[in-house]
């Protein structure tokens, strides 16, 4: 991503965000434009507490962003994204119910009682 285009997006984010300060003053700004392999880094701190950086290179990235939510919570996200997909964390985020423990068991025994490949039901 080039600095104009990092540049632009988060000015199109503030734009488009309700419940963020226009005027909003960008404290720091870091960009690494790609190298000959690829390789890139960006990082930017904001005076209403948007923080964003980010690393990668064509196998994949990993980066972090935090901001303070409408109802003042911090909200903070660390992903990856690679061959495997886009892979958010955070506390914030949904996470499924546990399996119940019967189920487990099952799995477990399914997998330590395989069927012959020859049986037939």
């Amino acid at each position: 991503m080039t600095e104009a285009e990092l540049l632009i997006t988060a000015l199109l984010a503030f734009a488009c965000a309700d419940n963020i300060d226009k005027d909003a003053q960008i404290l720091s700004y870091k960009n690494d434009p790609a190298d000959a392999e690829g390789n890139y880094a960006y990082a930017f701190d904001t005076s209403n507490g948007i923080q964003q950086q980010e690393a990668g290179n064509p196998n994949g990235v990993a980066g972090t962003f935090e901001f303070i939510s409408p109802e003042g919570e911090k909200i903070a996200v660390s992903y990856t994204a690679d061959e495997n997909g886009f892979q958010p964390v955070g506390e914030h985020l949904p996470t499924p119910p546990p399996i119940p423990e019967a189920i487990l068991k099952a799995l477990e025994y399914i997998a330590a009682h395989p069927q012959p490949e020859n049986q037939h039901n």
